[in-house]
C-alpha cells in the first residue's frame, strides 16, 4: 500500500472517531439533561406544563338573599354565564367572529378591536350575564379561545314595589343602593378557588381540583311585611296619580319594636331593568328628602304644653278672632274657633292655639320635647344617605320662630322620622331605634315621656278622624285612630313660600287605645284643586290600614254596641 493511501486511511479514521466522539458527547449530554429534568429537577417541566395548561379559576360565591319577615324572597341571585375570550389565542381574522358577534348582538369590529388592544392579556369580557339560550349558541360555535364563565345575576321578584327600599347591585353583584348597600358585607360571600386544565383550544376542561370552596353570603330576613308593602305601594301610587302630584312617600312602623313594616315611594323604578335611569331615580325619598311637617307636629306641641305644667286637658285657649299677630306677622286659623280646649286644637288644627302654647313654654324645654321625639337625630336604621333633618338651636329663636315651630314650620324632617315620632306616642313615651331587619326578643328603647301624657294626647287625637275633625277620611271601620293631618306650603328657592304649591301630610296610630302601627304619608305638590292633607294623604291611611288590620288579625277596638255585646257573649 502506498504511503498516500495509508495517510488517507488514517485521516478517515480520525474523522470517524471525531464524529463518533461527537455523537457520544451529545448522547451523554442528552442523557444528563434527561436525568436532570426527570430525576434531579423534575419540577421544571411540570411547572412549564402547568403554566401552559393549568389555571387557578375563582369560584363565584352565591350572594345571600333578602327575605321579607315571612320568608318571601325579595332579592335573589340566579346563575348565568358571561362570555370571555383570550386575545393571545383568538386571532383577529378568526372567521367565526362574525357569527359570535351576531349571537351576542355586538359589533364584529368592536370584537377585533378589543382583541388587538388587549394582545398581552389572557382574559377579556365580551358580554356579561347572557341567557341560557345564548350560552348554548356560543358553546356550539366552539371557537378556540372563547369560553363561558359562570356568574350570578341579581333578580328582584317584587320589582317596583320594593325598589327604593332594597336598592340594587351592579353587574359584579356588589350592592350599590338601599339595603343591598347597607348589608353588602353580610350578603357578599367569600369566593372559592379551583385548579382547572385548559385544552389546546384555550377552553377549560370540566371538573378540576377544588382548592378552596366558595362560602355563600348570609340570607337576611327583613322586617318588611310584603303584604303591607303591596297595600301601601298601590294606595300611594293611586293617590299620587289621582292628584297629579310630583312624588310621594309612606312608611309604616311597628310601634312596639321600631320595625319598618313597609316603606314605599312614588314614582318608582324597575330594578331589573335600569336602562335610561339616572341616580335621581334611585333616591329613597322616605329617608332622604326633607320637608317641613306642618300641622302633623301639633300633638308634640300639646305634649310640651302638658309637660310644662302650664296646661292640662281642661285648659281653654282663646283663638278669637281667627287671626293672631306675632312680631308683625299674622298667624291664621281656617276660621274663628273662639274659645277651645286642647282636644279641639287637634281636632280643628288650630295654628293660633298651638302657637300660644309654644310661646308659653320655655324655649329650651320646647326644643328638648321635640328632640325627644327623634327629630334631627339618626333613626338607628343606618340607611344609606339617611337625612337627619334639622331642629334650630333655641338660643337663636325669635318669638316668631317659636310660634311657627308649633305648627311645623322652621324645622325639617323625613317621612321615616315623622313615622318614628308617632311611634313614641303609640309606645307610651318610649323612643325605639328603627330597624329594617326582623328583630328577635325584646328590643330596648329609651323612655322620653311618661305614659300618662302619651295616653292623654292619643285620646285627644282620636277626634281628628271623627265627624268635625280634619281627618275624617282617615277613619277605619271598627277601629279607633289617633291622627293628625298637615298641609305645608312648599318653600321657594329664592326664599319664602309658594302661594299655590303644597305638601299634603298625614300621620296616624292604630288602634288608638292599644297601638300597633304608626304610619306617615307625604304627597308632594298635588295639583288639580285638592291639596289639604285630610283630602289627599288621609285616604291613603284609611285604605292601607283597613287591609292591614285584617292581614295582621288585629282585634277591633271600636265595634258598635250590638256587635260588642255579641263579642262579649
Amino acid at each position: 500500500m502506498s504511503r498516500q493511501q495509508n495517510k488517507s486511511m488514517q485521516t478517515g479514521a480520525w474523522r470517524l472517531n471525531l464524529v463518533r466522539s461527537g455523537f457520544i458527547l451529545i448522547a451523554i449530554g442528552l442523557g444528563w439533561r434527561l436525568i436532570d429534568l426527570q430525576v434531579l429537577n423534575p419540577d421544571f417541566l411540570r411547572y412549564q406544563g402547568d403554566a401552559r395548561h393549568l389555571r387557578q379559576v375563582p369560584v363565584v360565591a352565591h350572594r345571600g338573599m333578602l327575605l321579607d319577615r315571612h320568608g318571601e324572597p325579595l332579592a335573589i341571585s340566579t346563575p348565568v354565564h358571561s362570555v370571555w375570550l383570550n386575545p393571545q389565542v383568538v386571532a383577529e381574522d378568526e372567521p367565526r367572529l362574525n357569527e359570535l358577534a351576531n349571537v351576542l348582538a355586538v359589533s364584529v369590529d368592536n370584537l377585533r378591536s378589543r382583541i388587538a388592544s388587549n394582545a398581552r392579556r389572557e382574559f377579556v369580557y365580551v358580554r356579561r350575564h347572557i341567557t341560557p339560550e345564548l350560552s348554548e349558541q356560543v358553546r356550539a360555535l366552539n371557537i378556540r379561545g372563547v369560553a363561558l364563565q359562570r356568574e350570578y345575576k341579581r333578580y328582584y321578584p317584587t320589582g317596583e314595589v320594593t325598589a327604593h327600599l332594597l336598592g340594587f347591585t351592579n353587574i359584579d353583584d356588589v350592592g350599590q343602593e338601599g339595603l343591598e348597600l347597607s348589608y353588602d358585607a353580610l350578603l357578599t360571600g367569600v369566593p372559592g378557588l379551583r385548579r382547572m386544565v385548559r385544552d389546546s383550544r384555550g377552553n377549560f376542561v370540566g371538573g378540576g381540583e377544588l382548592i378552596r370552596p366558595a362560602k355563600a353570603g348570609e340570607n337576611i330576613q327583613l322586617s318588611i311585611d310584603l303584604r303591607l308593602q303591596y297595600l301601601t305601594y298601590h294606595a300611594l301610587k293611586s293617590a299620587v296619580e289621582r292628584h297629579n302630584a310630583s312624588s310621594g312617600s309612606a312608611v309604616i312602623i311597628d310601634v312596639r319594636n321600631g320595625e319598618v313594616l313597609a316603606m314605599v315611594n312614588q314614582p318608582s323604578f324597575n330594578p331589573n331593568n335600569r336602562a335610561g335611569l339616572s341616580s335621581a331615580d334611585f333616591r329613597n325619598r322616605a329617608v332622604i328628602d326633607l320637608f317641613e311637617p306642618g300641622s302633623t307636629v301639633k300633638p308634640f306641641t300639646v305634649v310640651s304644653g302638658l309637660r310644662s305644667g302650664l296646661f292640662d286637658e281642661k285648659s281653654i285657649i282663646n283663638t278669637h278672632p281667627g287671626v293672631f299677630r306675632v312680631s308683625g306677622h299674622n298667624i291664621r286659623d281656617f276660621r274663628d274657633y273662639g274659645m277651645i280646649d286642647l282636644a279641639t286644637l287637634l281636632q280643628k288644627s288650630s295654628n293660633i292655639a298651638a302657637s300660644k302654647i309654644a310661646l308659653e313654654v320655655e324655649p329650651r324645654q320646647l326644643w328638648q320635647d321635640f328632640a325627644n321625639f327623634g327629630f334631627a337625630q339618626e333613626s338607628g336604621a343606618y340607611f344609606p344617605g339617611e337625612a337627619m333633618g334639622s331642629l334650630p338651636d333655641p338660643s337663636v329663636w325669635r318669638t316668631l320662630d317659636r310660634a311657627t315651630l308649633a305648627y311645623g314650620y322652621g324645622m325639617a324632617t323625613s317621612t321615616l322620622q315623622l313615622a318614628r315620632a308617632y311611634t313614641v306616642l303609640g309606645n307610651d313615651g318610649i323612643l325605639m331605634p328603627v330597624s329594617f331587619v326582623k328583630t328577635s326578643g325584646k328590643v330596648r328603647g329609651k323612655r322620653v315621656f311618661s305614659s300618662d301624657v302619651m295616653r292623654q294626647v292619643r285620646s285627644m287625637m282620636k277626634l281628628s278622624s271623627q265627624p268635625g275633625g280634619t281627618a275624617t277620611r282617615a277613619a277605619v271601620s271598627n277601629y279607633t285612630v289617633a291622627s293628625k293631618t298637615g298641609t305645608a306650603r312648599k318653600a321657594a328657592a329664592g326664599g319664602g313660600y309658594h302661594e299655590d304649591r303644597y305638601q299634603s301630610l298625614f300621620a296616624g296610630i292604630i288602634p288608638a287605645d292599644n297601638p300597633r302601627l304608626a304610619m306617615a304619608i307625604m304627597i308632594d305638590d298635588p295639583k288639580g284643586g285638592d291639596y289639604y292633607g285630610g283630602l289627599v294623604a288621609a285616604p291613603v291611611f284609611s285604605e292601607v290600614m283597613t287591609g292591614a288590620m285584617r292581614l295582621l288579625n288585629i282585634a277591633p277596638d271600636d265595634l258598635p254596641d250590638h256587635h260588642l255585646k255579641v263579642a262579649q257573649q
